[in-house]
Parts: C-alpha cells; structure tokens; sequence
C-alpha cells in the first residue's frame, strides 16, 4: 500500500508539477515575445509578397540593355606579359542569345526565372527570419526570468518576513518602502492586518484574564463559606441553612456572569436567522419590566416610542435594550431620570437612551466598551455589576450591523445611540404613517430631571 501510494503521489507530480510565479512570469514574457515575432515575420512576409507581385514580371527594356551590350575584347598589357579581358560597361550578348531573349518563349522563360528568383528570396528570407527569432527568444526568456525575479524580490521578502511573524510578534510590520504600487498596498494591506490580529489577540488575553479572575472570585468564596462551616465543630443546622444561602447567593451570581459571557459570545458571532421586529414594542415590554425597580431607586422615566421596524434576533435585541436600561439606572444618582426614544429616520430604526448620574470622562467611553471594565477603580465594587453590560450592547450592535454611538451627557451619566438598518418594505407589519404609540411612565421619584422626550 505504501509504495501504491507513492507511486500515485509521484503521479500527481508529473500530471501537477510544481511551478512559481517566476518561472510562469518567464514562460508569459517568452510566450508574448513569440507570438509577436510571429506576427511580425508574417506581416513581413506578407508585404514583401505583395510588393514583389505588384511589381508585374521582369520587362524586356532591362533584358534589352543586356542584349545590347558590347562584347569583351583582349588587349596585351607590355608590363605584365599577358592578355588582359576588358569587360565594357555595356556587353553584348550573341545575336542568336537576343533574337532568344526577345522571342515569346524567351520571355516566358524570363517570367520564370524571376518567379523562381522571388520564390528563392523569400525562402531565405523566411529562415533568417526564423533564426532571428528564435535568438532573440533565447535571449528574451534570459531578460524576463532576470526581470521577474527583480519584480518578484518585494514578494519574497514579504513572504519571508510574514513566515517569521508568530503570535509573539504580532506588533512585527512589513514597513514596505518605495513607490505606491499593487505590491506597497499588499504589505500596506498585510500591516494593517496584523494590526487588528495584535488588537484581537491582545483583547483576547485580557478578556480570558478577566473572566477567570471574575469567575474564580465566586468559587472562592464559595469554598471559604463550605470549608468554614464545615471545620466548625458549633455549626447547627441554622448555620447549614445560612451557608446555603450565601452559596445559593454567589451561585446565582455566577450563573448570571456565564450567561452574559454566552450572550456576548454569540453577539460576537454573529445572527443565524433574522425576523421583522417593532423596536418600539421591545423597549416598551423592557420599560414596564423595570418600571417597580426604577421605582424603588426613585427614577423618572420618560419615553417617546414610535414604530420603527427592523430586522433582527428578538432575544438579543431585548437584551441590549435590557442592558442599557440597567446600565442607565445602575450608574444613576437618586431622583434622577432616564430618557429612551424610538424612531425611524432615515430609512434606520433609531434607539436613544439618555441617564443623569456621575460624569463621564469623555476619554473613559471607548474603554467602557470593553469587556469587564468599569468607570471606578475598583472593578469589584458592589453594584457595580459584571462589567459586561456595554461589551453586550457594542457586540449585538454590530452582529446588527448597526451603528453604535456613546458619548457622556452634559450634565453627567450617557447618551447612547444605536441606528439599525430598516427592514424590508415587504416586512414591515405595521405602518410607519401610523400615529405614535407615545408611552409615559413615571418612577415614583420627586420628578427632577424628568425627560418627556428626547430629541
């Protein structure tokens, strides 16, 4: 079997043989090279036919002047002792050869002659062309294997340099020099490349740092709560029961951290199946949701909701909405007041949620798009959250193709923005001329800062 399958590989290689792009290069110059010589030396041919043919068969005039040429004679010359044959300029021919020449078969004769005669030159002509041409194509293919290699040298070191760049040496760069051709915009294109690799790769190692850090904070204190009631030797059964709720407590925190990482993972992956959707009915659905927690916190909301049809996940278009009331009550100051409006305009379904609270430096906004990054120093701070609520928001915005703008709010807290693209005209359920479904609700709080609608 082993000597079938090299016998089948060696097979391969014959019918496939292995070529480079020089060789191929040289192949294509001596290829080019050929074919044009060709249609040269027909071109050639051809005219020196057609000029020889107009010129009709040779005239009796000419072969009248040889006729007519005096014959040689001999002279003694005293210096050298011998007779000396002095050709005039015009020789004549025997009487008998010019009554020939001048007789109807001398001249078909002569029209012979010179048909043989061209025939004979461009015969020669066609092999010294031939010769020619295949000279220049030795030399030709010489000239282009030689100029391939100078045009493919920018390549190679590309490729050599690329070979050598690993996942250590992502922040490596080709810095191609030279003129702003097609092979300066490849490595352009190359380097620009590697620089999204170093940004995902470095994202990635702070995200699984940060996930093991927040997921190994619960684990831990679980283990403490079980080993410290467990090495009580006073422990009853009221001590069980209170550890068991702590466990239950970090538990649910736990499982609430794994399943924003599971959302934000398939946020980052993309949507397999999307649907028409009424953004105005799912902001409205989470409005209500956490209308008795806004309550409590003493929050005012106000909100102007509009049909606006898009196309989308329902689950994780209700969970960005989610996310970013939470994050707008969660980072809120008491009596303080959340704005949301939804609207389509120009041909996008546009969702804007505004929150008073502390202010946001305007440099800290990109970073809170990140994952597990929070505006205070301590990342571990309570109610401060997993620190994933943003990452979600950016990642399902974009697996939505939609536009995501965060900018911090004059007097302090967010504005966010975020466009999706419409759905089709034959998905729409509702009609867009269709008056406004404006809905109002109130936190309970002393009103300040209420937002009737945000423009």
């Amino acid at each position: 079997m082993t000597v079938l399958a090299a016998g089948r590989s060696r097979l391969a290689q014959l019918r496939h043989p292995r070529t480079t792009v020089r060789w191929r290069l040289t192949l294509l110059y001596g290829g080019l090279f050929l074919f044009s010589g060709a249609v040269l030396l027909a071109v050639t041919y051809t005219l020196v036919d057609h000029a020889t043919v107009s010129a009709g068969p040779v005239r009796h005039p000419t072969f009248q002047q040889v006729v007519e040429r005096p014959a040689p004679t001999r002279q003694v010359s005293p210096g050298f002792g011998g007779v000396i044959t002095k050709v005039p300029p015009n020789p004549k021919l025997p009487p008998q050869l010019q009554k020939l020449l001048r007789s109807r078969s001398g001249r078909v004769v002569v029209s012979f002659v010179g048909s043989q005669q061209r025939i004979s030159d461009l015969h020669e002509l066609v092999i010294e062309s031939v010769i020619a041409l295949a000279i220049m194509a030795v030399i030709c293919g010489a000239l282009g294997w030689v100029v391939a290699g100078r045009v493919l040298t920018p390549l190679r070191t590309m490729t050599a340099t690329t070979r050598e760049i690993s996942e250590a040496s992502l922040n490596q760069r080709l810095e191609m020099r030279g003129p702003r051709d097609e092979l300066r915009e490849l490595a352009d294109t190359i380097d620009g490349l590697l620089g999204r690799l170093e940004t995902a790769f470095e994202a990635q190692r702070r995200f699984v740092s940060n996930a093991s850090h927040e997921l190994r904070t619960p684990l831990t204190a679980v283990r403490a709560l079980l080993e410290m009631v467990i090495s009580d030797p006073y422990a009853t059964v009221d001590t069980f029961r209170l550890t068991c709720e702590q466990v239950l407590e970090e538990s649910a925190q736990q499982e609430q951290l794994i399943d924003a990482l599971l959302t934000l993972a398939q946020g980052q992956r993309g949507i397999d199946h999307r649907q028409p959707i009424d953004l105005a009915e799912v902001v409205g659905a989470v409005v209500r949701a956490h209308e008795p927690d806004a309550a409590e916190r003493g929050l005012d909301f106000g909100v102007s909701l509009h049909p606006a049809i898009m196309s989308g996940d329902p689950r994780l278009i209700g969970r960005l909405v989610s996310n970013l009331v939470e994050n707008a009550m969660r980072h809120n100051h008491p009596g303080g007041a959340i704005g949301l409006q939804v609207r389509a305009a120009g041909g996008a379904a546009v969702l804007v949620i505004a929150n008073t609270g502390p202010v946001v430096p305007p440099g800290e906004v990109d970073r809170l798009l990140q994952p597990f990054q929070r505006l205070g120093p301590d990342r571990l701070g309570p109610g401060d959250g997993l620190g994933l609520g943003l990452s979600i928001v950016a990642a399902i915005a974009a697996a939505h193709d939609a536009a995501l703008t965060v900018q911090p709010g004059v007097d302090g807290g967010l504005e966010v923005q975020v466009r999706f693209p419409s759905a089709a005209d034959g998905d729409y359920p509702l009609r867009l001329d269709e008056s406004p479904d404006v809905l109002s609700l109130s936190g309970g709080g002393s009103g300040a800062g209420d937002v009737a609608e945000i423009s």
